[in-house]
């Protein structure tokens, strides 16, 4: 089988889109199939290694730190798919690029499916309430609403990462939906607290200074800013309790640098590519922080529990599922005052129990090889119920 996945959402720094895929590629060649992958870059070019067939199809950059790229050639995608004929093909995309991809599929013959990555109409709606608010929010929630049924209903099957979520999808009138959770390499990401400790001595972390993690995108809709209020808390009342290690970067990465500069306990990395030093990170840290409320999954939240470190975030968001370990610990309302308090609270607990508990249940619900099995099924009944 050759499966095509096709998305905008695709930067060389990382990200959870990227992850996937790129797992999703190593399933393919260990069983034996080959996977399509088309992406925007900084040049149009084709290259094959193994069973991997790349494009890259040059585009302009909209974020110079994420380092995304909008996809406008559209023409191309039509091409690249007519060449390689795909089985089937996976569009991670919500805009342009998905209803070409499900107009180039109707004509080639060849079923398409999506993935529904991100509620993107959230981060619409909170713009229009910002800036116009009343009436107008309605109007943007209703638009967004029609959109997302007009287009998803489009596909084959639409893949939602999250019970919630599709169960929200469903309600707006998509009518093809399946929950496919995402997962975890436990053979890269699993508990060694030893493998942390160098990083530990290089940020000189003594006496019972806790550090914390965050790794994502210095966005607002990560909803940084209130990660960032609660490190000053945390610091303002125990100057020598806590330390903060970010990795990421986007455009809020002037607040986290002048934090850094005011406390002195803030380390940042703009990103970290690798898999085995990720998982190296999650281990050093005794807490991952997570502050987001709008997340459809949140990849990370996965990974640092893998490795035998506990997850805080806002209660109330989907995270709350996958939180296996001091969820009742998680920030009641969405302030910084809030999260500053649960996390001091969890860290009075026992970490490294909470930690090594939910890398038990991460293991045993969340493995990529669990994950793909379930995709694979998906593929086959869309595939085999498929007709022009």
């Amino acid at each position: 089988m050759l499966v095509c996945d096709l998305t905008q959402f695709y930067s060389p720094v990382g990200g959870g889109v990227r992850r996937y895929l790129s797992e999703k590629a190593k399933y393919l060649t260990l069983m034996g199939h080959r996977h399509l992958l088309i992406v925007p870059g900084e040049k149009t070019e084709r290259s094959e290694k193994d069973s991997n067939i790349i494009y890259t199809i040059k585009s302009p950059l909209i974020s110079r730190t994420a380092r995304y790229r909008v996809l406008t050639n559209l023409t191309l995608i039509e091409e690249a798919l007519e060449r390689e004929q795909p089985d089937i093909i996976e569009s991670g995309d919500p805009y342009q690029v998905a209803w070409k991809a499900i107009a180039s599929g109707r004509g080639l013959g060849i079923p398409v499916v999506g993935f529904y990555h991100s509620h993107f109409p959230e981060a619409t709606i909170r713009s229009v309430a910002k800036y116009f608010g009343g009436l107008s929010v309605l109007i943007a929630e209703e638009i967004s609403r029609r959109y997302v049924e007009i287009l998803y209903n489009r596909f084959e099957r639409t893949l939602v990462p999250s019970p919630v979520l599709a169960a929200l999808l469903t309600e707006w009138g998509v009518e093809n939906t399946s929950t496919l959770e995402l997962g975890v390499d436990t053979a890269i990401f699993y508990p060694d607290k030893k493998r942390g400790e160098s990083l530990r001595k290089i940020l000189e972390l003594r006496g019972n200074r806790k550090l914390l993690l965050y790794v994502g995108r210095l966005s607002p809709e990560k909803n940084i800013r209130t990660l960032l209020g609660a490190f000053s808390h945390l610091h303002r009342n125990d100057p020598t309790g806590y330390h903060l290690l970010v990795v990421g970067d986007g455009t809020l990465r002037g607040p986290l640098l002048r934090l850094q500069e005011k406390t002195e306990q803030v380390t940042w990395h703009p990103y970290c590519q690798n898999a085995s030093d990720l998982a190296d990170l999650y281990r050093a840290a005794d807490l991952f922080v997570h502050p987001g409320v709008h997340e459809t999954f949140g990849l990370v939240t996965l990974e640092s529990q893998a490795c035998g470190t506990p997850v805080i975030g806002i209660q109330g968001s989907s995270m709350d599922r996958i939180i296996f370990s001091g969820r009742e610990y998680g920030a009641k309302n969405n302030s910084p005052l809030s999260l500053a308090e649960a996390i001091d609270s969890f860290c009075r607990t026992n970490l490294p129990t909470a930690g090594l508990n939910a890398a038990i249940s991460i293991k045993k619900h969340y493995d990529w090889e669990i994950v793909f099995r379930r995709l694979f099924t998906i593929y086959e009944e869309v595939i085999g119920a498929y007709s022009i």
